[in-house]
């Protein structure tokens, strides 16, 4: 019965969006290799996904940033931060990032990374940011590509972060790692001894991969799990209108192999030989979105690496998760993790 009513709710709550729109399929080989013009895409996104994989340093790298500008917040005692992107991609709005800042000025001892949902709004997650803050952690809030102000004029959503353009989902997502490390160094650059991330949604895998290539960040915590974005495509609720232009293109195994520099299951050899550091996933039992069994995977994943990690189940689904009671329950559950693992 609670099944059948969280089921109910998700997709009464995916519906309320009628804005989605079915783009036009592309292969987009120019987002990831402007010189490979003409190259047969199937072979080119073959051998463009082993090597990320194999150099995945090189493909999350984020260079030096040499224009961080931070301005006071008006309305907030809070600040805007703001840097040049180290991707570069075709949209000028959505080359510089931004970034709300929530310090905590008695100490800066820790700081939290807070990686929204896809198409979250401007204002989302400063709840969260300012209870950080009550237990004595700063937090950065960073817009993800293509949202809020790095929304290209043509766009009513963050239509291009997760595209049925198989270059531009892997530049999207990529700009995302790069850029999320950039934030890290920024924190470091503050003196935070200690660094957490938090990642909803597509958050979470941006968060997962920025924690497994950069050793600066010292506690994770993922909510919402999967491992394959192609996948999430394919079977979730909420990209049905992605998958209605990839499906007579690219078929779920070929689009796996081609979008796996940008999913979790790429990257569990890597992480697993790293030192242990604290890592909770937290997966909901209703979800429609990130469905079920994909979460299910990701967990027999890091149990067959022996990764040590800490599970949450939370009995809603991915959208119920943010109305009450269980979103206290989230919240509880994510920042009692950091709060416990970064003092």
């Amino acid at each position: 019965m609670l099944k059948r009513y969280m089921h109910k709710r998700e997709r009464e709550h995916a519906m309320r969006d009628n804005n989605r729109t079915v783009r036009e399929f592309g292969w987009g080989i120019e987002y990831v290799d402007k010189t490979a013009n003409g190259a047969n895409p199937r072979e080119f996104f073959h051998e463009f996904s082993k090597k990320s994989i194999a150099d995945s340093d090189k493909f999350f790298c984020s260079p030096e940033i040499s224009d961080y500008s931070l301005t006071p917040y008006s309305r907030l005692k809070t600040q805007d931060l703001r840097w040049t992107s180290c991707i570069e991609t075709f949209s000028p709005e959505n080359n510089t990032v931004y970034a709300h800042f929530f310090p905590f000025e008695e100490n800066k001892k820790s700081a939290v990374l807070v990686l929204p949902h896809w198409n979250a709004k401007a204002g989302t997650y400063f709840d969260l940011c300012k209870m950080f803050n009550r237990f004595g952690m700063s937090a950065l809030r960073v817009t993800l590509p293509y949202h809020e102000k790095r929304m290209p004029p043509e766009l009513e959503r963050a239509d291009y972060l997760v595209a049925p353009n198989v270059g531009q989902t892997l530049q999207s997502l990529r700009q995302s790692v790069v850029d999320t490390r950039s934030a890290v160094r920024w924190l470091k650059e503050q003196g935070y001894e200690k660094i957490g991330i938090i990642g909803t949604s597509i958050g979470s895998c941006v968060g997962f991969f920025a924690f497994v290539h950069d050793l600066q960040i010292d506690a994770g915590v993922f909510n919402h799990v999967s491992g394959y974005v192609a996948d999430v495509v394919w079977q979730g609720l909420s990209t049905y209108h992605v998958k209605e232009s990839l499906i007579n293109n690219v078929s779920l195994e070929d689009l796996r192999e081609y979008w796996l520099p940008i999913s979790p299951m790429a990257y569990m050899d890597k992480l697993a030989a790293l030192a242990p550091r604290p890592q909770r996933y937290i997966y909901t039992l209703y979800d429609l979105t990130f469905p079920i069994d994909l979460s299910r995977d990701m967990m027999r994943a890091l149990r067959d690496h022996n990764i040590d990690h800490d599970k949450t189940k939370i009995p809603c689904g991915h959208y119920t998760l943010g109305e009450k009671p269980w979103v206290y329950i989230d919240g509880f559950k994510i920042v009692s993790f950091l709060r416990k693992h970064l003092r």
